[in-house]
């Protein structure tokens, strides 16, 4: 089960807004739109994922490594590893 699962609809709500600024860039592209104006909206769909990203690893982190911790074992070693490897990956992106 994943962390989101209790609110998945606002996530995919998220995420659909998230689609249509991305329809928008490929709009604006066609429009001939000004270049800075288009780099304007990248930065805000970029901001975008970056803040929905945050949010689906802070879920995760409270609830699927959470649960793996108090469980105890091995699979707790490989949730924190598998976490830290997602932030990593954030961190570079």
């Amino acid at each position: 089960m994943s962390g989101y699962s209790h609110h998945k609809d606002d996530v995919l709500k998220r995420l659909r807004r998230i689609e249509g600024q991305v329809r928008g860039l490929q709009r604006m592209v066609d429009n001939d739109t000004y270049c800075i104006d288009v780099l304007t909206q990248v930065s805000a769909v970029t901001r975008a994922l970056q803040s929905f990203a945050l949010a689906l690893l802070d879920e995760h982190m409270a609830c699927c490594v959470a649960e793996a911790i108090a469980a105890g074992g091995e699979d707790a070693d490989a949730k924190v590893r598998e976490a830290s490897a997602a932030i990593a990956r954030l961190v570079r992106s």
